[in-house]
């Protein structure tokens, strides 16, 4: 299955659903902080709009509400999002890499989750 393009409100309804599981669309209106809670029939037509997209769907139907949840998991959009922007630099990671050193928001810990999780990935090859 081909991932969607998942514009930033679409995926903070994804995100809700992620967090909070099967929603109604007033329950995902209201997993917005109320200082910038979108209207609910913004959060609706989006909703809608990620439905088509085939990122959730509907589960049952609840009196007049229906019930979503996620179909495309937080780790392959999270992964195409990012693959989507590698693609803006040709796919070269570095120049990504290094703004994130330079403005600070790769630390010393981040290097060495990255170290252990590419120590995780090559024992896994060799065992292939």
């Amino acid at each position: 299955m081909t991932l969607p393009k998942l514009t930033q409100l679409e995926l903070r309804i994804m995100e809700a659903l992620w967090t909070g599981g099967r929603l109604s669309i007033r329950e995902i209106q209201e997993a917005f902080p109320e200082k910038n809670r979108p209207a609910y029939t913004t959060v609706q037509t989006t909703v809608y709009r990620v439905e088509d997209k085939k990122a959730l769907r509907r589960v049952k139907k609840i009196s007049n509400a229906h019930i979503f949840e996620a179909v495309v998991s937080r780790d392959a959009a999270l992964g195409k999002l990012i693959d989507d922007l590698l693609s803006l630099f040709g796919g070269r990671t570095q120049p990504v890499m290094a703004h994130l050193v330079e403005s600070g928001k790769f630390t010393l810990d981040d290097v060495q989750q990255t170290e252990e999780l590419l120590r995780k990935l090559a024992r896994k090859e060799k065992l292939q």
